[in-house]
């Protein structure tokens, strides 16, 4: 099993879960965060003052998924949250040893 942690644009999220749900992936937990890349935030203007915001809002998704699923869910996203510009976001892929439904004490794939 493969755990995929996307982090995309906020407005991208909905077009990214549709997409996913298409694919037959129905669980997946969704966060707010803040970060940068290479987008090293922008400058706004507050009554008047310029001032550097740096830390740029950003959704991170994460899922679980069987090794057979991960390639076409990583294509999934990268399609559903590109908008070709600077900031679309980054996709990590981590292994994933066992993962525990707490309420049935079911494993592996089961659980997922």
């Amino acid at each position: 099993m493969k755990k995929i942690e996307a982090v995309i644009k906020p407005f991208k999220l909905d077009d990214v879960k549709d997409a996913l749900n298409r694919l037959g992936i129905k669980g997946m937990t969704i966060s707010e965060v803040k970060g940068y890349g290479r987008q090293k935030g922008h400058k706004e203007i507050y009554r008047g003052a310029e001032y550097m915001v740096d830390l740029i809002p950003k959704i991170k998704i994460e899922i679980v998924l069987e090794d057979s699923l991960v390639e076409q869910a990583v294509q999934t996203i990268m399609v559903s949250a590109r908008t070709d510009k600077i900031g679309d976001g980054k996709i990590f892929i981590l292994p994933v040893d066992d993962v525990i439904r707490v309420r049935t004490g079911e494993r592996g794939g089961e659980a997922v």
